[in-house]
C-alpha cells in the first residue's frame, strides 16, 4: 500500500461503491488486514493516523476478525485491549457511532476470549467506571455502551468458540461481574431520570434489560418460550440469591414503573420488559412471605396505575408487553395471595375491563389476548383451592369475558369477509391453539351459564344453515361464508371444552349432561353439512374450515367419551344423546364419525389440510385397541377396505395429496392385520398387485413418463403405509412373502432409471427404510431361512445403484432436496439393516459375496462427499450420519480403519464435532463410536500382543500420523462433563476411560491444562478431585471397571463444580 490516502480511497469504495466488481476488488485487496497477523500493527497505524471513518472501520473490523479467528499471544491481546481502551477515551467521542460500536465489540471480544488467561482482562468494569466518572456525557455514553456490549457478548455463543468454553466464561462473568453491572445500570437510571439526553437513558435501560435477560442457568432458552407455566421458564426465574437485597428494595421496581411513565416507545417498552422479568423471579428468592407480599403489592399498584391512566397502551409494543406482565401474576403467585393484597378488587375489575376492550379490539391485539386469557384461566382453575374469606370476584367478571371472546370470534368472520384480514384466525393453527388452550377453562368455570349462551348463539345459525341445505342454489354466497365461519368457531370452542375434560376431571353428572347438550348440537350440524346443497361446496374455504373444526371436535370428543378408557364411564352422556338424537352407544356414535371420515375422503379431492386431518382422526380410531375392534364391525369400514382405489377415493389420484396415501394405507393396514386372515390380506393387496404388474410390464424405453412416475410414487407411498402397519413377525411375513422375490426387481429398476428425480427416489427409499426396520422384532425368520441374507442383498443392490449414480450427478440448486435427502435416507436404510440383528454378516465374506462390502463402500463414499459443515447444518442428515457411524464403529470398525489417513481423520474428527453438539442423542452416538475405536486400540495395541492384522497395523499408523487425535477428543469430553449441563454423562464416561487407558500421559497432561485454567486457590482441592477420579480403577475395560469409573466421574464432576 503506497500511502494512507490510497487505503482510505479503497475503504470508501469497499463500503460505498455501487459497482459490485469495484467492491470485490477492494475487498480482495484489503483482505490481508483481517487474515494475516503481520498486519495487526498496520491496523493500529490506521487507527492512529487515518481520518476516513471507513478506514477506521476497516482497521477495527479486521482486528475483530483477527482476534476471533487466530490464536494470538497473550501479550498481544493485552496490548490490543489496553490500546482500544485508551483510544476510546481519547478519540471515542468524535468517532461515528458505527466505528465506536465496532471498537467496543472488539474490546468485549478480547475480554471474553481472554477471561481465563489473565486477571487483567476482568478489570474491564473498572475501566468502564473511569468512563462513567468523567465529566462529559460522551464518555458516560461510551462507558454504558461498553457494559451493554460486554453483557451481550458474554451471553451469546461465538462461532468457532467452543460452547463449553463459552459457558465457563459466562458462568464466571455471571458470578463475578453481572450483579455489579446491574447495580451500575440502576444507579445510572436514577441519576439520568431527569436528564434531557435520551440516548443515555436508553443505554442505561438497555443495560438493565440485558442484565435481567442474562442466561443465568446456561440453557440458552428462547425468551419467547417463557409463556409460561411450563418446564421452560424465563431466565430471570433463576436470578442468583445474591441479588435479593436489590430486588426486595422497593426502589428497584419503582424506577422501572417511573421510566415507563416518563419515556416514550420504544424505551417505555423496555421498561415493561424489565418489569416482566422482575415479576418472574422465583418464590424462594425472597427472604420471607412478608417481603414477597410487599413485592406483589407494589406490582399490583404499578399495573393498576397504568390501567387507570391508560398511558402508553396505545402503542402496540407497549400493549403487548403489558399483557405479558399481567400474564405473569398468576404464574408466580397464588390466587389466595392476590385476593389478600389491598386494592385487589379495583385491580381485578380494571383487568377485566382491559380484557374486554382487548377482545373487542381483537385484530389489533390478537397476539396479546393469549396472555390475558392465560391469566384468567389460571385464576379460575385456582378457585377450588381458595381458602381465603376474601371474595375473588371472578363470578362477576368471567362470564362477561367468556361472552366477549365468543362475540369477538364472530366479528372476525365478518372482517374476513370484508378482506380486512391478511390471514383468517381460523387458518392460523398456532394462534387458534394458543387461544383455545386457555378459553375453555373460563367456560367450565360456570359451565351451565356458558353452555346456555353457546347453545343460544348456535341454534339460530344452525337453523339457517339447515334451511340453506334444502335450497336449489347457494343464494347469497357471502352470507353462507359468514354462517359457516361462525359455526366453525362454535365447534372449535366446544371441541376445546371437551379437550380439557381429560385434564380437569370434569366428570360430575351435571357437567356430563351439559357435554351431551353441546355434543348433540354438533352432531346435528354434521347431519346437515353433508346433505343437499352443502355437498357441492367442498371447494369453498369456509366449508373446509367448518369440516376441519368438526374433525377437531371428533378428536377431543373421542378421547373423553369413545376412547378405550371411556367405554364404561359415560352412561349419562349416552342416555341424553339417545333421547336427543338416538345415539345410544359407542358403536352407533363411531358409525357417525366413520361416516364423516368416508364422506370427506370421497368428496375432498384437492384440499390437503382436510384430507390430512381426516386421516389423522381415522388413524387415531384404528390404533385404539377397543375402537379398532369396533371399527371392524362397521359396514363403512368394510367398504373402505374393499374399495381402496382412486375411483372410490379420488384424492388418491391427486399428486399433491400423495403424502396422505401413506397414512391412508397405514390405517387400513392396521385394521387388516387385526384380523388373522392371509386370505383377506391377499384380497386387499389385489389392487396394488395390478399396479405392480402394469409397471413391471412397462419397457425401459417408456419407463420415464409422467404416468409411470406418478404410479410409482403412489405405489411406494402405499407400500410404506402397509409396512408401517406390520408390527409382528406374522404380519411382516405376509408382506415379505407377497413382495419377495417377485416384485423386488421393480424397486431396483425404479431407483436406477429415476435416480435424478427426488420425487420418485425419496418415497422409494423411505419405503425400503421402513421395510428393513426390525421394530418389535418383526424381522425374525426361522433358523433355516435365508430371508435375512436375501433381504440385505436387495438392500445392497438398491444402495449401490442409487449411490453410484447420485455421486456422478452434478449438484442441483437445492442440494439438500436433490442429493442430501436421498443420501441420508440411504444411510438410514443401511444403519437399520446392519443393526437389525437378522443377518449374519460373516456369511458374505466367507462365501465371497460382495453385497456387504459394496454397500459399505458406497455409503462411505456418499458420506465423504458431503462437507462436514453441511452435515451439521441439516438436522435429519446429521442424525442419519452419526447413527450410521455408530453402527459402523460398533460392528464394522475394520472398514473405517482401512481407509486412507485423510478419510479416517475426517470421520473421527466429525465425531468430535458431534460430541460438542447440543443434541444429547447424537452426542451419545458419537461417544459410543469413539469408545468402540478407543477400546479396539486399547485391547489390540496398548494392552494386546503384537499382531500383524491389517486392521491393527492401519489403526496404529493412523494414530502415529495424528498423535493429537485422542488427546483432543479426551479434552473435549472433559470440558463437556465439567463445564456443561450434560444430560448423557453415563454415555460420555465410557469413551473417557478408554482414552485414559490408551496413554495415561495424555491424561496427566490434560489434568495439568485443566488445573492451570482454574484460580490458584482452587488448585489443591482440584488435584484431590483428580486423584479420586481414578481411585480403584484398574487398567481394563471390563464392565465392572467401567461402572466404577462412571461412579467416580459423577462424584468428580460434583466436587469439581463446587464453588
Amino acid at each position: 500500500m503506497e500511502s494512507l490516502a490510497q487505503l482510505e480511497a479503497l475503504c470508501e469504495r469497499l463500503y460505498n461503491s455501487q459497482d459490485a466488481a469495484e467492491r470485490a476488488h477492494a475487498e480482495s485487496t484489503l483482505k490481508c488486514f483481517s487474515v494475516n497477523t503481520d498486519f495487526i500493527s498496520q491496523c493500529q497505524y490506521i487507527l492512529d493516523n487515518a481520518f476516513s471513518p471507513y478506514a477506521l472501520m476497516l482497521a477495527s473490523s479486521s482486528l475483530l476478525k483477527q482476534v476471533t479467528e487466530h490464536r494470538l499471544s497473550l501479550q498481544l491481546r493485552l496490548d490490543i485491549r489496553n490500546y482500544i481502551i485508551s483510544y476510546l477515551a481519547r478519540r471515542g467521542p468524535e468517532l461515528p457511532s458505527y466505528v465506536t460500536g465496532s471498537l467496543i465489540q472488539l474490546l468485549c471480544r478480547v475480554t471474553k476470549l481472554g477471561w481465563y488467561d489473565d486477571d487483567r482482562f476482568r478489570d474491564v468494569i473498572k475501566e468502564c467506571m473511569n468512563f462513567l466518572s468523567q465529566a462529559t456525557s460522551d464518555h458516560y455514553y461510551i462507558g454504558l455502551k461498553i457494559l451493554n456490549q460486554l453483557v451481550a457478548e458474554m451471553n451469546q455463543p461465538n462461532p468457532g468458540f467452543p460452547l463449553t468454553h463459552h459457558r465457563r466464561v459466562a458462568c464466571s462473568f455471571r458470578d463475578q461481574s453481572l450483579f455489579q453491572i446491574f447495580q451500575i445500570s440502576l444507579t445510572s437510571l436514577r441519576q439520568l431520570k431527569n436528564d434531557v439526553e435520551n440516548r443515555l437513558r436508553e443505554s442505561a435501560l438497555s443495560l438493565a434489560l440485558k442484565c435481567l435477560s442474562f442466561d443465568f442457568v446456561g440453557s440458552s432458552l428462547d425468551e419467547s418460550s417463557d409463556e409460561f407455566g411450563t418446564v421452560q421458564v424465563p431466565a430471570s426465574f433463576c436470578i442468583p440469591s445474591s441479588w435479593r437485597p436489590f430486588l426486595e428494595d422497593p426502589s428497584t421496581l419503582q424506577i422501572f414503573f417511573e421510566y415507563y411513565a416518563i419515556t416514550k416507545p420504544p424505551l417505555s417498552k423496555e421498561a415493561l420488559e424489565c418489569l416482566v422479568r422482575l415479576a418472574s423471579v422465583r418464590r424462594s428468592l425472597f427472604t420471607n412471605d412478608t417481603e414477597r407480599s410487599k413485592f406483589l403489592a407494589h406490582l399490583m399498584t404499578g399495573t393498576k396505575d397504568i390501567l387507570q391512566s391508560g398511558q402508553g397502551l396505545a402503542d402496540h409494543d407497549n400493549y403487548h408487553e403489558y399483557c405479558r406482565l399481567l400474564g405473569r401474576f398468576k404464574v408466580n403467585y397464588q390466587l389466595s395471595e392476590l385476593v389478600n393484597v389491598e386494592g385487589y378488587s379495583d385491580w381485578i375489575r380494571l383487568v377485566a375491563e382491559f380484557t374486554s376492550r382487548s377482545l373487542q379490539s381483537w385484530q389489533w391485539a390478537s397476539s396479546s389476548v393469549y396472555y390475558l386469557l392465560g391469566l384468567w384461566s389460571r385464576l379460575v382453575t385456582s378457585v377450588p383451592y381458595l381458602k381465603s374469606d376474601t371474595p375473588s370476584l371472578l363470578d362477576e367478571f368471567v362470564p362477561k369475558i367468556t361472552e366477549g371472546f365468543i362475540a369477538s370470534r364472530f366479528s372476525s368472520v365478518q372482517a374476513a369477509l370484508l378482506d380486512d384480514l391478511s390471514e383468517d384466525p381460523l387458518d392460523n393453527v398456532e394462534l387458534l391453539q394458543d387461544q383455545l388452550d386457555s378459553f375453555p377453562y373460563l367456560c367450565r368455570f360456570q359451565y351451565e351459564g356458558s353452555s346456555l349462551y353457546i347453545i343460544k348463539l348456535l341454534e339460530p345459525i344452525l337453523q339457517s344453515y339447515t334451511e340453506r341445505a334444502r335450497l336449489p342454489s347457494t343464494g347469497d354466497i357471502d352470507d353462507l361464508f359468514v354462517v359457516e365461519g361462525q359455526l366453525a368457531w362454535v365447534v372449535h370452542i366446544i371441541a376445546a371444552i371437551f379437550k380439557i375434560k381429560q385434564t380437569t376431571g370434569c366428570s360430575a353428572e351435571p357437567q356430563e349432561l351439559i357435554d351431551a347438550e353441546l355434543a348433540a348440537r354438533v352432531f346435528q350440524l354434521i347431519n346437515v353439512t353433508d346433505t343437499g346443497l352443502h355437498t357441492k361446496r367442498c371447494d369453498k374455504i369456509s366449508k373446509q374450515r367448518l369440516d376441519r373444526a368438526i374433525l377437531t371436535f371428533f378428536q377431543h370428543f373421542r378421547k373423553s367419551y369413545v376412547g378405550d378408557q371411556a367405554m364404561h364411564s359415560s352412561k349419562q352422556l349416552y342416555a341424553r344423546l339417545s333421547e336427543l338424537l338416538g345415539l345410544h352407544d359407542h358403536l352407533v356414535l363411531l358409525n357417525v364419525i366413520v361416516g364423516k371420515i368416508a364422506t370427506n375422503l370421497k368428496c375432498y379431492t384437492e384440499c390437503e389440510e382436510v384430507i390430512e386431518h381426516t386421516l389423522t382422526l381415522f388413524l387415531e380410531l384404528a390404533s385404539g385397541y377397543m375402537t379398532g375392534k369396533l371399527l371392524l364391525k362397521l359396514d363403512t369400514i368394510k367398504y373402505i377396505i374393499g374399495h381402496h382405489t382412486r375411483e372410490n377415493f379420488p384424492f388418491l389420484d391427486e399428486y399433491k395429496c400423495s403424502r396422505s396415501r401413506t397414512t391412508f394405507y397405514y390405517t387400513i393396514g392396521w385394521l387388516i392385520f387385526m384380523e388373522d386372515s392371509p386370505v383377506k390380506f391377499k384380497t386387499f393387496m389385489d389392487a396394488l398387485l395390478q399396479v405392480f404388474l402394469n409397471l413391471e410390464s412397462t419397457p425401459d424405453t417408456v419407463f420415464r413418463t409422467d404416468t409411470v412416475k406418478y404410479a410409482l410414487i403412489g405405489l411406494m407411498r402405499d407400500l410404506r403405509g402397509i409396512a408401517m402397519a406390520t408390527n409382528s413377525r406374522r404380519t411382516y411375513g405376509l408382506l415379505f412373502d407377497w413382495l419377495y422375490p417377485t416384485h423386488m426387481p421393480l424397486l431396483l429398476k425404479g431407483i436406477t432409471l429415476w435416480t435424478d428425480t427426488p420425487e420418485v427416489t425419496t418415497p422409494l427409499l423411505k419405503f425400503m427404510s421402513e421395510f428393513v426396520l426390525n421394530k418389535a422384532q418383526r424381522l425374525t425368520f426361522d433358523s433355516s431361512s435365508p430371508n435375512g441374507i436375501l433381504l440385505f442383498r436387495e438392500v445392497s443392490k438398491l444402495i449401490v445403484a442409487y449411490g453410484s449414480r447420485i455421486l456422478s450427478l452434478p449438484n442441483g440448486n437445492d442440494i439438500y432436496a436433490y442429493k442430501y435427502k436421498g443420501i441420508w435416507i440411504s444411510l438410514t436404510i443401511l444403519s437399520r439393516a446392519l443393526s437389525g440383528n437378522y443377518v449374519n454378516f460373516g456369511v458374505f465374506e466367507l462365501y465371497g459375496d460382495r453385497a456387504l462390502a459394496d454397500a459399505l463402500d458406497i455409503a462411505l463414499k456418499m458420506t465423504l462427499s458431503i462437507p462436514l459443515a453441511d452435515i451439521l447444518a441439516f438436522r435429519k442428515l446429521t442424525r442419519a450420519y452419526f447413527g450410521f457411524l455408530e453402527t459402523l464403529f460398533h460392528n464394522h470398525i475394520s472398514i473405517v480403519v482401512n481407509l486412507d489417513t485423510s478419510s479416517f481423520m475426517h470421520i473421527v474428527g466429525s465425531l468430535e464435532s458431534g460430541l460438542k453438539g447440543l443434541d444429547s442423542n447424537i452426542s451419545s452416538q458419537c461417544a459410543s463410536a469413539v469408545d468402540n475405536l478407543a477400546g479396539f486400540y486399547f485391547n489390540n495395541i496398548t494392552a494386546g500382543e503384537a499382531t500383524s492384522s491389517p486392521t491393527t497395523i492401519n489403526l496404529a499408523r493412523h494414530i502415529a500420523d495424528c498423535p493429537n487425535l485422542f488427546p483432543e477428543i479426551l479434552k473435549t469430553l472433559f470440558e463437556i462433563v465439567l463445564f456443561e449441563d450434560c444430560a448423557n454423562q453415563w454415555s460420555l464416561s465410557r469413551p473417557m476411560l478408554s482414552l485414559i487407558l490408551i496413554n495415561e500421559q495424555i491424561f496427566s497432561d490434560l489434568q495439568a491444562q485443566i488445573l492451570a485454567s482454574q484460580p490458584a486457590d482452587q488448585r489443591p482441592r482440584l488435584v484431590v478431585c483428580f486423584t479420586k477420579l481414578m481411585a480403584d480403577v484398574t487398567r481394563s475395560l471390563e464392565p465392572k471397571n467401567r461402572d466404577k469409573f462412571t461412579q467416580n466421574l459423577t462424584i468428580f464432576r460434583h466436587d469439581f463444580r463446587v464453588k
